[in-house]
């Protein structure tokens, strides 16, 4: 039995899909080291499965494992909750109190919902992933803590640190391993597989005959979008297995149970919705935009060194970086309409010629082929790989590469 079966076996994880295989063997891998790991993805897919394996194939299995719901917590009391406080500290505060951080000690604590952290405590905790430090609440002294932390949200983290609702060192600090869990959508030959597991559940839980799905309801679960994920597929089986008389679940029985998709969203073949591109490449020129940041702040340093370096003997103040870089220096639009130039800072990567680098005015669709040819470059044209790190799915990138016409080497 692989590794890989054993933790499916152990956990209760149920599937075949490869892209479910590949954040698995992501958490075997890291679970060894005490790198921070945060595991992303929907809400539904099973996300709380990821930091329990983590601890249990880690050097820290014997100590504690603490799961604190983030967003279960009210702000005024989630430091208190986290750090501890001291006698006295707030009204309320009888006595003293240890927080999770001091609980978990030797340990892993397991932070769901982290998005939802106010800043104050995202700073407090950047500290603890920093130095192991933190203050209880009302007390002056500091205190020291080992702990391995692993992080889960279903926000979009870059969406919010453009929005100012979270921290971007502390993003870089959480997100030292990635671990995106595939929503259910993604991997359509595991849900006939789960909806039999559910239904089998209900089946001996209640002693009677497990229902069945016929060729049709089959199909149609498959190609149903899941925004609820296996949550929601699970509703449905335990809904079906208590209501109906009959035992096999036809397509019109099945559909009974299903919400209609939003207007807009249809559903396409493989259930994928028809808008599903649209998010793919705002995810991918949210990426375009953090990459142009950090050009921009090299190309500021680098400009500073050539002006202080040998030889320049400058009299008269350092020309402003934006007259340097104009192209640089207009903002480009998040909602700008397909067509509308761009004009992205140049991207040097070690392994590219300044030649090579595109043109300073790029429509939309230029960003996008550029990104794309970057990301296969860096994974060695593996697609999967690419896909991951540019925040799509497989899928959706293959069609990206046959619709801006890339050329895969």
């Amino acid at each position: 039995m692989t590794e890989i079966s054993s933790v499916k076996q152990r956990f209760g994880i149920i599937g075949t899909s490869p892209l479910l295989d590949r954040a698995l063997d992501v958490a075997i891998r890291v679970a060894p080291t005490d790198l921070t790991v945060l595991v992303t993805g929907e809400s539904g897919v099973g996300k709380e499965f990821f930091p329990q394996i983590i601890h249990a194939f880690s050097a820290r299995k014997h100590s504690k494992y603490i799961a604190v719901n983030c967003a279960a917590i009210p702000e005024g009391t989630i430091d208190s909750e986290l750090f501890g406080h001291e006698k006295g500290a707030f009204t309320g505060a009888f006595e003293a109190r240890k927080g999770y951080f001091e609980e978990a000690d030797g340990g892993t604590i397991f932070l769901d919902e982290v998005a939802e952290l106010p800043h104050s405590t995202q700073a407090r905790l950047l500290r603890v992933l920093q130095t192991g430090e933190y203050l209880r609440v009302g007390s002056s002294k500091v205190q020291k803590t080992n702990v391995r932390v692993v992080a889960a949200t279903n926000v979009d983290l870059q969406q919010a640190i453009i929005s100012g609702r979270f921290r971007e060192d502390l993003y870089y600090r959480l997100g030292t391993v990635p671990i995106a869990v595939p929503a259910l959508r993604e991997r359509p030959e595991d849900i006939p597989l789960l909806f039999r597991k559910f239904a089998s559940d209900v089946a001996v839980q209640y002693r009677m005959p497990a229902v069945t799905l016929d060729d049709g309801a089959r199909q149609l679960l498959m190609n149903y979008y899941w925004r609820g994920n296996i949550r929601q597929l699970k509703n449905v089986a335990e809904q079906i297995s208590a209501i109906e008389q009959t035992r096999v679940v036809s397509a019109a029985m099945l559909s009974r149970y299903l919400p209609e998709q939003p207007a807009g969203a249809p559903v396409a073949a493989g259930g994928m919705r028809a808008d599903d591109s649209v998010f793919a490449e705002r995810e991918l020129l949210y990426k375009v935009l953090f990459d142009m940041r950090a050009d921009i702040n090299d190309l500021k340093r680098m400009v500073g060194e050539l002006m202080q370096g040998p030889g320049l003997h400058r009299t008269d103040p350092a020309p402003d970086i934006k007259a340097l870089l104009p192209s640089v220096a207009r903002s480009a639009s998040y909602d700008a309409a397909p067509g509308e130039p761009y004009a992205p800072a140049p991207v040097y990567a070690e392994s590219e010629d300044v030649t090579d680098l595109p043109p300073h005015e790029m429509t939309k669709a230029d960003m996008q082929r550029e990104q794309i040819v970057r990301a296969l470059r860096r994974n060695n044209g593996r697609r999967r790989d690419a896909a991951r790190e540019l925040f799509m799915s497989e899928r959706t990138l293959y069609r990206k590469i046959k619709e801006l016409g890339i050329e895969e080497n």
